[in-house]
């Protein structure tokens, strides 16, 4: 499908995130492999600083057209060594994107998500995918006001095949009646300018493509329809993994039947493009962008006659320009977007085609945001040469260290806002107060909410306090911090985490992957945890009865001697004591009844300095084949 819809000049998409490096190795014809089109979803799925840095578009995913608001499911059964490693993961358990309350709560949040994207890939398009439903015009304009360059409206057919019952039959709506709505929305308001909009939701034919660019839509989507193009007979059996002609089934018994080919995808759409063009030649036009939003032409006779159809093809005329109408996909009035961080911005313009970059007493403000991300960008596109070392002083903006790849360690003396180290992708981020701070730093908070959210790699060292939400969906990376508030550690599939201070109400609820060291002499924040996920163990105990105890005693130690080092006292203390094994605990996902996913090939993942290097040769599995300990930081 990538390989297919690419020769023929579209885009493919990688849905919910993680793609194997070895597809970043051009084909035989010098074509990508990899899709253009990177997913961004509330899971963060395999979302690393490489992933974000090749692609032409990067689409974050707050919903999908088959379960609004649920985000995507991959069940336990399907969830292979192969495909856990590409989403940093554990074998055989389900895959569900958290729902996006975790790290968007508000427009603003949104807004704040495009601009780390764009401050690590300035030349991608970012867009943001919506469902319809009642009200989504409003959240539209919202979007377009956060500075997203398209949106993705999905109705509600489509969507993955292994939704719950439920999620498919009995929510979204069409995707005509979102479509019109947003188009409409946005054009009262002055905005549609601002913003291309793409649909998808069941289209099949040149007919469906002309509805909705006369209802707003500039660009056009396709799933099902090109699944059918390559053999998918429709057996809706995707949840079962008994998938008869191959497609979405990790068993190789089963794959060996598929037949598919790019050429398939290639005629199919080139066919839609002359269907497409039947139906313009019908009405009287040349192109797609002389009908963009032109719905009165849909008042028929028969559509005339019912006045419930008047909101839906009752828009007025768009006024867009000459060259918006011959080039739909290019919004007529592109938004101007400084940097996220202004001081970052000068950092690497000061040293571009340089390195080894290093840099002390640089003064942060608020008004730098995403700090880190940029220079990971950079070195990603090979306009830095690394290592990057910065000693940094005052309050950071929202995300510092976002995204932070191999090769960039950021040192603040200060404090930060919400989203530090989000997507830390290999890079060592370390906050500490500063030195004439009058209390116990142990008691301080030096760190906003959703901290290290979606981490793949890498390290996090915060001398003080954080807030909610701390590690969610962590899947790689070490932390060490003094105290959280509720909700740490949910969803987490891996790294470690060590918590030398109070913890909030529900930690770990759905951790699946990676450990937590807790610091409590007395038990009593044992009573935080979320205890149908995971459970807690005293040290010495770990220590006493288990092989791996070693490990974990020198493990802690060695991450406690790095955050002395880092500046702690507490660190200090504690290691001074001396008696770790009765007043840490360990605290580790429950162990579940999982159904045993197929043999698949697996192909391990290898990073080398600031990328993911192409995977070696694909090995088969079998019962004798180690499987990939995901439950580590890949590489």
């Amino acid at each position: 499908l990538t390989i297919g819809i690419q020769r023929a000049g579209g885009s493919a998409n990688t849905g919910e995130g993680g793609e194997d490096p070895a597809w970043y190795v051009p084909g035989a014809d010098g074509r990508r492999h990899d899709a253009s089109i990177k997913q961004v979803a509330s899971a963060r799925f395999g979302v690393t600083a490489a992933y974000l840095a090749r692609a032409d578009q990067l689409e974050i995913k707050i919903a999908q057209g088959s379960k609004p608001g649920e985000g995507g499911q991959l069940p336990g059964r399907k969830a292979t060594a192969y495909i856990a490693a590409l989403r940093r993961g554990q074998p055989g358990q389900s895959y569900i994107s958290p729902p996006p309350h975790h790290d968007i709560y508000s427009i603003e949040d949104l807004a704040q998500l495009i601009a780390d994207l764009r401050a690590i890939n300035p030349r991608a398009r970012i867009g943001v995918k919506l469902v319809a439903g009642r009200g989504v015009g409003t959240i539209a304009a919202g979007v377009a006001k956060a500075g997203a360059t398209y949106i993705h409206l999905s109705g509600h057919s489509g969507g993955t095949g292994a939704s719950p019952l439920s999620s498919i039959k009995h929510v979204g709506a069409p995707w005509e009646l979102g479509l019109a709505e947003v188009h409409q929305v946005l054009l009262r308001n002055g905005m549609r300018d601002r913003i291309a909009l793409r649909s998808d939701g069941g289209l099949q034919t040149g007919r469906d493509l002309l509805v909705a660019a006369l209802l707003g839509a500039e660009e056009f989507a396709f799933g099902t329809s090109a699944l059918v193009a390559v053999g998918c007979d429709m057996a809706r059996q995707c949840h079962l993994d008994t998938c008869p002609t191959g497609i979405a089934t990790q068993r190789d018994d089963l794959r060996a039947k598929f037949t598919g080919t790019p050429e398939m995808v290639e005629r199919y759409f080139l066919a839609i493009a002359e269907d497409l063009r039947r139906e313009l030649a019908a009405v009287g036009a040349r192109t797609v962008g002389e009908l963009i939003g032109e719905s009165r032409r849909l008042l028929t006779p028969t559509a005339a006659a019912r006045p419930e159809l008047a909101p839906v093809v009752g828009a007025a005329p768009w006024g867009a320009s000459a060259a918006r109408r011959a080039d739909p996909g290019l919004p007529a009035r592109t938004a101007r977007h400084g940097p996220a961080s202004p001081l970052e911005a000068r950092v690497v313009a000061a040293f571009r085609d340089q390195g080894p970059v290093t840099a002390s007493g640089l003064r942060l403000s608020t008004a730098d945001r995403s700090f880190g991300a940029a220079l990971t960008g950079a070195l990603e596109r090979g306009e830095l040469r690394g290592p990057v070392r910065l000693e940094l002083r005052g309050a950071a903006g929202q995300s510092f260290g976002a995204f932070a790849g191999t090769g960039v360690e950021l040192t603040l003396t200060g404090q930060a806002n919400d989203y530090v180290g989000k997507g830390l992708s290999g890079g060592r981020v370390t906050i500490v107060p500063e030195p004439d701070l009058a209390v116990a730093a142990a008691g301080e908070a030096i760190a906003g909410n959703t901290v290290l959210y979606g981490a793949t790699a890498g390290r996090l060292h915060l001398v003080g306090r954080a807030g909610m939400r701390f590690a969610v969906r962590n899947s790689g990376a070490e932390a060490v911090v003094e105290g959280i508030g509720p909700h740490g550690c949910e969803y987490m599939t891996g790294g470690t985490v060590v918590v030398l201070g109070p913890v909030g109400a529900n930690f770990g609820a759905g951790m699946t992957g990676g450990r937590a060291y807790l610091f409590d002499v007395t038990g009593r924040h044992v009573a935080a945890l979320h205890g149908e996920s995971v459970a807690a163990t005293r040290l010495a105990s770990v220590m006493r009865e288990r092989e791996d105890g070693p490990r974990r005693v020198d493990e802690l130690v060695r991450l406690l001697e790095d955050h002395r080092a880092a500046g702690s006292e507490l660190a200090d203390r504690l290691l001074a004591t001396g008696d770790l094994g009765a007043t840490f605990w360990v605290v580790e996902p429950r162990a579940v009844e999982v159904a045993a996913p197929a043999a698949m090939v697996a192909v391990p993942i290898v990073t080398t300095g600031a990328s993911e290097a192409p995977a070696p040769a694909p090995m088969a599995l079998d019962a004798a084949a180690p499987s990939l300990d995901v439950s580590q930081p890949l590489g």
